[in-house]
């Protein structure tokens, strides 16, 4: 991997961390489904200026119904769902969380693109489980009936990640990504439009919320979705994954340094346990690399 990539990766996994502590300020003052908006939102205007500026046509046309869907079950459930886990949840624990999400693509991999499930994903998914229960139950964070739901929230998007990235497969490989980046922001903040007077904000914004608002959109979203792209493209998608295994022990670090979260053994050795069956379901042993060349 050239020095560069590796830059491109680490600050991916900084900025992708940074946004569980943005939502973490956030969200309790815009709300779940504010928050979720307009990040979605302002990060589908800024990729579709940018997409504009290098004439890149979006085709809404053809593309807009994978725009919806994906928008809906790759952007709007999950901004919407950790958003939300956020009200109660440390920002680490939902990056941690989050982490989960190859664990459930194995498993959806395998019902629905027939992916081959074998003892080593198998192992993986029960250090993953093990390490949400252990993080869950035992945490610094007293467990309680709202704990409980903000992490089966955080689970749910993952599982929301997953879907998606098998609908992908199945239904929209053929759409540049940089089209299925921007659409799909674009359509996750057309379907979350609708429900915002449903959900009106629990207080006045300040100048700092709405600076974080655009930081979350600007930054976490749109920047970060080009680096993503970009590390596709040079290293490939199995490498580009390896940015899983990074982000909560960065989101962990930003939420000690600014939000003066604990960081307990327990927390360390559940991440541990998600990071270690994250790379077991995602990362295949050298002798199957080798026999696959």
């Amino acid at each position: 991997m050239r020095t560069i990539d590796l830059i491109r990766l680490l600050a991916l996994a900084a900025i992708w961390g940074a946004s569980f502590l943005f939502m973490r300020l956030i969200a309790p003052v815009l709300g779940p489904l504010w928050t979720a908006e307009l990040r979605v939102g302002i990060a589908g205007l800024l990729m579709l200026v940018f997409m504009v500026a290098t004439a890149q046509p979006m085709r809404f046309r053809a593309n807009w119904r994978q725009y919806l869907i994906i928008g809906t079950v790759n952007s709007a459930l999950p901004a919407s769902l950790y958003a939300y886990a956020a009200l109660t949840l440390p920002a680490g624990y939902s990056a941690i969380l989050n982490a989960t999400s190859p664990l459930w693509g194995a498993l959806i991999g395998a019902a629905v693109l027939s992916e081959p499930l074998g003892a080593r994903k198998i192992v993986g998914l029960f250090c993953g489980v093990a390490g949400v229960a252990l993080l869950v139950r035992l945490g610094p964070v007293q467990f309680t009936p709202e704990v409980l739901l903000a992490a089966l929230a955080c689970l749910l998007a993952t599982v929301c990640y997953a879907s998606s990235g098998a609908y992908s497969k199945l239904r929209s490989a053929g759409i540049a990504p940089g089209l299925m980046a921007t659409g799909s922001q674009l359509g996750a903040a057309a379907v979350l439009l609708p429900a915002l007077p449903l959900a009106p904000m629990r207080s006045e914004p300040t100048l700092q919320i709405l600076l974080l608002v655009l930081a979350l959109a600007a930054i976490c979203s749109a920047v970060a979705y080009f680096i993503y792209f970009r590390l596709l493209a040079d290293i490939g998608p199995t490498k580009t994954l390896t940015v899983t295994f990074l982000i909560p022990l960065f989101a962990l670090v930003w939420g000690a340094l600014f939000l003066g979260e604990v960081i307990s053994i327990t927390t360390l050795a559940g991440c541990a346990l998600v990071v270690l069956a994250t790379w077991l379901v995602t990362v295949a042993p050298r002798r199957a690399l080798a026999s696959a060349n």
